[in-house]
């Protein structure tokens, strides 16, 4: 279909990024792929080609780009090629919104230089083991020490993205117990150096898919953290959660809606190179029906993804939006995958098929940024019901 979402930038962009995934990326998969991870200086490769500092305000060494069209091309380049870079999604389209919004300039002057070279990687800690999305719930524990000067954290994380390779993680933890009528008051954000006393990673967790994404445990057993790595104000965390959710779930949006279209771009090859009982699979009409089918279905979420996107670069992209958009380019990602692996036969059941993981990565975008029975949830109140 026509787009009109990117102009002659981002095409050159994109250019660029494909060249650099086919040269740096491509030829190296499948030893991420068995090692769980990519290597952690692929991230400075990242930050040598400008990847982390498209949207960092120019007077901290960034573009100064207020757009996040960079990063959708990043999600549609990345599963074309069937790979991925790791957790460093994270670092930007997570983590950054949240330095942007709430440092201050001398904690910007001191992080952001190395969060766009790759030097200062970042992840955020929110979710618990037993709490899950009830961020309310956490337990996790940061009190002030008896002199003001740093607070002493207590408590465990589970499925954090980048997690093995951060080297500042935004932690989400209790500085004060919940008011009577707020539950949600009392999390404070707190950016941890990694390096620190007490700081631990746990399991390096071992998923379905996501294979080279680095998934961890973490843990905190006395961590000092400095008050001048507090992030915003004291108690307010939980509401500043809340505005990067749209840009969060937008992004998942995005890279379902690519990952469908690299669906059928994979699909098309094989189809096309396949033989049995004598024709290639692409002469058969259930074949093209299949496949006419799936193209349309991608058709309806690149406009979906498109909509929301300018919406988000103009300021309007609403919370509900955002979960519509989500919840509707997840759901087709699903159908559309499941189909075209079904065209691959046997093959397509291998890991060594690019459709095969594209089966398993694409599973978690209806769990992670809420799940889809929580997007149906918002959607619903934003009609009145």
């Amino acid at each position: 279909m026509r787009r009109t979402v990117y102009n002659e930038d981002h095409e050159s962009f994109r250019a660029t990024l494909r060249a650099f995934i086919e040269g740096e990326v491509v030829p190296h998969y499948d030893e991420w792929l068995a090692a769980g991870q990519v290597p952690r200086d692929f991230y400075y490769k990242l930050g040598e080609l400008g990847v982390f500092g498209i949207e960092v305000p120019e007077e901290y060494g960034g573009a100064g780009v207020e757009s996040f069209k960079f990063q959708a091309l990043v999600s549609e380049e990345t599963a074309r090629a069937g790979v991925s870079f790791g957790g460093s999604g994270v670092h930007v389209a997570l983590c950054l919104p949240y330095l942007k919004a709430y440092a201050t300039d001398e904690q910007k002057k001191r992080w952001l230089p190395g969060f766009i070279s790759g030097e200062n990687m970042f992840a955020i800690a929110m979710t618990e083991p037993g709490t899950g999305s009830d961020l309310a719930g956490m337990k996790t524990t940061a009190k002030l020490s008896e002199d003001g000067t740093h607070y002493v954290l207590n408590g465990s994380k589970t499925f954090i993205t980048g997690g093995v390779h951060a080297d500042r993680v935004i932690v989400c933890a209790r500085t004060a117990p919940p008011s009577a009528d707020d539950r949600r008051f009392g999390i404070s954000l707190l950016v941890v150096d990694t390096k620190s006393d007490g700081y631990a990673v746990g399991r390096k967790l071992d998923k379905i898919g996501l294979k080279t994404s680095d998934t961890a445990e973490l843990s905190f057993t006395d961590v000092e953290v400095p008050v001048a790595d507090l992030l915003g104000e004291e108690n307010k965390g939980f509401s500043y959660l809340g505005q990067n959710l749209p840009q969060e779930r937008l992004g998942i949006a995005f890279g379902a809606y690519a990952q469908a279209a690299a669906a059928v771009r994979f699909t098309k090859e094989y189809v096309a190179d396949r033989t049995v009982f004598g024709k290639s699979v692409a002469s058969f009409q259930n074949t093209k029906f299949e496949l006419a089918a799936c193209q349309a279905e991608v058709d309806a979420a690149q406009a979906v993804a498109d909509r929301a996107l300018e919406a988000h670069d103009t300021g309007e992209l609403t919370a509900a939006e955002a979960a519509s958009a989500k919840l509707f380019c997840t759901e087709v990602a699903s159908r559309v995958i499941d189909r075209c692996l079904q065209l691959h036969g046997g093959y397509g059941y291998m890991n060594e098929y690019p459709i095969a993981r594209l089966y398993a990565d694409n599973r978690v975008n209806r769990i992670y940024g809420g799940t889809s029975e929580v997007m149906k949830m918002i959607i619903a109140k934003s009609m009145g019901l």
